[in-house]
């Protein structure tokens, strides 16, 4: 039963929190949590379902739980809302998501970039597509995770775990379900930005689940399947960088003045593709007794995205094809803090551009957990192996007025709050008079990047009872785990050439529908089959094997040899429940890398030499988590705790950059550096939690992380070569004599500070306040970050400047909210994410990771919808509204300052009409 009496302390927790609601105006916490069954809570007699239950079911973990978490519970089997994972994460207290063409892509957790958190699927560390160790989300769909769990404190028996936190995406078990659950859903959706080339608005999306035990509930199966065909629409315009003085200040932009802040370009694009996504959940378990469980699952999901940008592009660094009259800003316009915003620009030559994208993930995983239970022993042993590909293929056209030159006049207007104008003086919608050409940036490039990332584990444990003479602990865990991972990337390149017929227009039958660029002051612009037209008049051989691209093949190697003991606490202070754990972990790596390096002083052919390296390590983790039950269902948590997250994958590489200034004899060059020691850092945590039986409660939270060092870029003047010198061929002339020491940059364990921050959280019916409000309530949270950490990336200067910045992904404040109402089987809810300015992650042309000012933003998403009652003819059956994004909140980038944009973005609107069905 409910216990009504209130502390004065949770009452004043709950009035100062109200007002932090209505005005934070957040996101949800998604309603999923390993669910324990379909039989719905029962709550002072009242059965609950919906929304409510999934609430209370997290509600229930969070409260049971000896570490501080947070948790997303389905409703119901499939019933998630969001199209992925990564969108109800994000609504969580504490974690913010970053997005990427426009869906919830990768998760910080606490103010840290996503490097620093780890995720698990049903407690195994998984492997992600990407160039690092982070999971892209949007990979995984809502519809077969049945709930999350996010560790923000660590025990010494949670392997894999993350410095930030530790993400555990969960699947059903058959075997904690009451009765056979079939759900089916569908989904038809549509895109606010319309039609454009050859891709329409719409999309879909729909899944099938089914659950069932056999053999008087000795055995279990649950299988689910989900797909998504979703397209993409995008309104891009987009600055070059960096904005800087230096060309101003040399002359080199002629009719601006010195001192002048520019972009040396503008472009303006429209993005069409789909994304199509199939994802497969199987999981069997088999009981034959409460000794042994033993569970198999598997989880595959592969995905493609076909994209093109057709954008129109303008060069503003005085580089036009060496034609005269050359670049002139006239008229130009200049804000008081000296940036550029406006103009007229002469002697320019622009382009057309196709760039066209093709990527291919897909991610294989699979377990099989067996499960003893002695009389006073409890034994788990857990073999898994998972894998991840990506195969990608990107290709560019550019094209120009012919014949050359076609040299043009263009007004330029910088908007740092929407979107620039670009207004060409000459036409460039007839696509009979753009040729594929030897442009100013050539005809073409390509690339063909491939990822292949695999991990197998084992992992034994074991429970055993203490005697209860030992009055504070219950029992000791002991465990050992043993990973294997390995990653390896290759990137073929190389120009996209014009074949024997020479400069060609692309034909009719190669033409999609034009675009219309009318939001950056433009008209329409050609859109095109640019894979077509590589093949019928372009030669591309994509290689490996050039100086530059040598470096770009890697594989790096992780072994991880992880071991502990914990004790597990559970006794009673007086009136005071405690519960918790200390333990220590102990985790030893040895890892490494190889890849290779061209010594441009060896004989031709000779030139490509192996390079592998790498470095052993062990770390010994504390751990302490204690809860304290005090009366009145108030909690109070206490963690400390010592905690390691692996360097980025990408990071470890072995590939370099090498040679050597003949006139004095010093070699230099750049890299990866596979002698990483991992992030390190001392975590304090402090929770207070007040319950209202398991359907409401508000907390208050800090956290405290001394990261002991960072890693990032450095340069350093010592680095010694003697191993590549070993080989190195003194060339003819060369008189100065041969260093063994010189410059090398490359990312290194630098100085780390600390980061700290406070988490306010309430989840509760209004029903609890007056009866008059039956149906309704609200979720909140705010989360309020600081660090004094500032780190140096001379690899993202261009975006972020050379001065120190502060850490990537920290936003110093995130909000979530979401006010719903569910009774008589109408549900509706409106949910709101929105964090402050941050440094983000972004992949670049050159396909490698830059940095970039982010624009703090406001997501919101509503749904709607019914279920028919059980007297219904209908029964089982729930239709419903979606819309997401729904003030089409841009994403935008800035250079230093927000009045030097470099991208603005909108994905627009997302409606969504569907049904659920239930059997």
């Amino acid at each position: 039963m409910l216990n009504r009496k209130r502390s004065a302390l949770s009452i004043a927790l709950a009035v100062a929190l109200t007002p932090l609601m209505a005005s934070a105006q957040t996101a949800e916490p998604t309603t999923a949590t390993p669910p324990t069954g379909t039989a719905a809570t029962n709550l002072d007699t009242v059965q609950v379902t919906g929304i409510r239950r999934g609430i209370e079911n997290a509600i229930a973990i969070k409260q049971d739980a000896t570490s501080v978490v947070e948790a997303i519970s389905a409703e119901d089997i499939g019933k998630l809302p969001d199209v992925s994972i990564g969108e109800s994460i994000s609504r969580l207290p504490g974690l913010a998501a970053q997005r990427v063409a426009g869906r919830a892509q990768v998760i910080s957790v606490r103010g840290l970039s996503p490097d620093f958190a780890t995720t698990l699927l049903n407690g195994r560390e998984v492997v992600s597509t990407g160039d690092n160790r982070s999971v892209e989300f949007d990979q995984y769909p809502s519809e077969l995770v049945n709930g999350v769990v996010v560790y923000k404190t660590p025990d010494a028996a949670l392997v894999g775990q993350g410095l930030s936190g530790t993400i555990d995406m969960q699947t059903a078990r058959p075997l904690s379900f009451a009765e056979r659950v079939i759900a089916v859903s569908g989904r038809y959706q549509k895109s606010s930005l319309g039609k454009a080339a050859n891709v329409d608005p719409y999309g879909n999306r729909f899944s099938a689940s089914y659950i069932d035990q056999f053999m008087d509930n000795t055995w279990g199966v649950a299988i689910g399947y989900a797909h998504s065909d979703m397209p993409i629409q995008e309104n891009q315009v987009g600055l070059y960088e960096p904005w800087t003085t230096e060309n101003t200040d040399n002359g080199n932009r002629p009719g601006l003045a010195p001192g002048t802040v520019f972009s040396d370009g503008i472009k303006a694009l429209r993005r069409t593709g789909n994304t199509k996504r199939d994802g497969v959940m199987a999981t069997v378990q088999f009981r034959p007794s409460n000794v042994w469980t033993s569970t198999l699952d598997a989880f595959h999901t592969e995905a493609e995205q076909i994209d093109t940008a057709n954008q129109f592009e303008l060069n503003l660094s005085n580089y036009n094809g060496n034609y005269t009259p050359g670049l002139l800003i006239s008229t130009p316009q200049v804000n008081a803090d000296g940036t550029f915003t406006g103009g007229v620009a002469s002697g320019v030559y622009p382009l057309v551009r196709g760039m066209y994208n093709k990527r291919k993930d897909k991610i294989d995983a699979f377990g099989w957990n067996n499960e003893f239970n002695f009389e006073s022993v409890k034994v788990v042993a857990d073999v898994n192996y998972s894998k991840a590909t990506r195969d990608e293929l990107n290709l560019e056209n550019n094209l120009q007025l012919t014949p050359m030159p076609q040299l043009d006049t263009v007004g330029v207007v910088v908007n740092p709050n929407g979107f620039s104008q670009i207004r060409p003086g000459l036409d460039y919608s007839n696509p009979d008079a753009l040729f594929l050409t030897n442009t100013i940036y050539g005809s073409g490039y390509g690339k063909v990047p491939q990822v292949e990332d695999r991990l197998k584990a084992a992992r034994l444990q074991a429970t055993f009872a203490l005697p209860e003479a030992m009055k504070w602990f219950a029992d000791v865990d002991v465990g050992v785990n043993y990973a294997d991972r390995r990653k390896d990337k290759t990137q073929a390149e190389g120009n996209i050439l014009l074949g024997d017929q020479g400069d060609a227009n692309i034909a009719g039958d190669l033409q999609y529908r034009p675009v219309n660029l009318g939001f950056a002051g433009l008209g329409t612009i050609p859109a095109w089959n640019v894979p077509g037209a590589v093949d019928r008049y372009m030669v591309f051989n994509p290689v490996t094997n050039l100086d530059y691209l040598i470096p770009k093949a890697w594989t790096v190697q992780e072994k991880t040899s992880t071991a502990w003991v914990r004790a597990n606490i559970n006794t009673d202070i007086g009136a005071v429940g405690v519960r918790g754990n200390i333990g220590v972990q102990m985790v030893r790596t040895d890892q490494s890398s190889q890849s290779n390096y061209f010594d441009r002083s060896r004989p031709a052919g000779q030139e490509v030499l192996p390079i592998d390296a790498g470095k052993t390590y062990t770390d010994w983790l504390p751990s302490l988590n204690l809860v304290f039950m005090f009366p009145h269902q108030q909690t109070l948590r206490f963690a400390a705790a010592k905690q390691v997250a692996r360097p980025r994958v990408d990071q470890m590489r072995a590939g370099l950059e090498f040679g050597v200034d003949t006139a004095t004899g010093k070699p230099g060059g750049s890299g990866g550096n596979p002698l990483l020691d991992p992030w390190r850092a001392n975590a304090l945590d402090l929770s207070y939690e007040k319950y209202f039986g398991e359907k409401a409660y508000v907390a208050a939270a800090i956290f405290y992380k001394d990261l002991k060092s960072y890693v990032y870029t450095q340069s350093r003047d010592d680095y010694d070569f003697s191993d590549l010198l070993a080989s190195y061929v003194i060339p003819p002339g060369m008189t100065a004599p041969l260093l063994t020491t010189g410059t090398f940059s490359s990312p290194e364990n630098g100085k780390g500070g600390k980061l700290k921050g406070l988490e306010l959280t309430a989840s509760f019916p209004l029903d609890m306040f007056t009866d008059s409000l039956r149906g309704f309530g609200v979720q909140a949270s705010a989360t309020f970050n600081d660090s004094n950490i500032e780190i140096l990336d001379p690899e993202s200067a261009s975006s972020v400047g050379s001065d120190p910045i502060s850490l990537p992904g920290l936003s110093k404040r995130v909000y979530n909210f979401t006010a719903y109402y569910e009774r008589s089987g109408f549900e509706a809810r409106v949910s709101q994410r929105r964090r402050s300015d941050f440094i983000g992650e972004i992949g670049n042309f050159n396909g490698n990771r830059t940095l970039r000012y982010v624009v703090g933003e406001n997501v919101t998403d509503a749904q709607i919808s019914y279920t028919f009652a059980d007297d219904s003819s209908l029964h089982g059956l729930t239709l419903l509204l979606q819309g997401s994004n729904l003030t089409n909140e841009p994403y935008r980038t800035y250079a230093g300052t927000k009045d030097r944009p470099l991208e603005y973005i909108e994905w627009g609107r997302t409606y969504m009409l569907g049904v659920n069905y239930k059997f």
